[in-house]
């Protein structure tokens, strides 16, 4: 009769890594939120050193950049600071397209059904 032997240091060792990783896991998360928050908090410091008129061709105003930096630690300052900038963005194209309805309805209809042109 012949016995088996099975490997149990293998088997062992992987239940161990996985045991380890998942308590791993919730530590590197955490420490790749910070490395990221610390990144945005940068690049958020480069928009904080711009003057007036280099932010307003972003679209954005100083107190954008001061309202972002009034946000806790942990979050990203850069997306207050993005959909500020989205919001006016749409906003102008709204206004824009009431101010003058003609020229935008004048673009999305085809040449043959605009009127024609009287000559002077």
């Amino acid at each position: 009769m012949t016995t088996a032997h099975y490997p149990v240091v293998p088997l062992a060792a992987g239940t161990l890594a996985r045991v380890v990783a998942a308590a791993v896991a919730p530590a590197a998360y955490s420490l790749k939120a910070i490395a990221r928050a610390l990144r945005h908090r940068r690049d958020a410091n480069v928009l904080a050193r711009l003057d007036r008129h280099m932010l307003a061709d972003i679209g954005l105003t100083r107190s954008d950049v001061v309202d972002a930096f009034s946000t806790p630690l942990w979050e990203d300052p850069t997306a207050l600071l993005s959909e500020r900038a989205i919001e006016r963005r749409m906003n102008r194209a709204v206004i824009r397209m009431a101010s003058n309805p003609a020229a935008d309805s004048a673009f999305h209809r085809p040449a043959t059904d605009r009127p024609a042109r009287q000559s002077i």
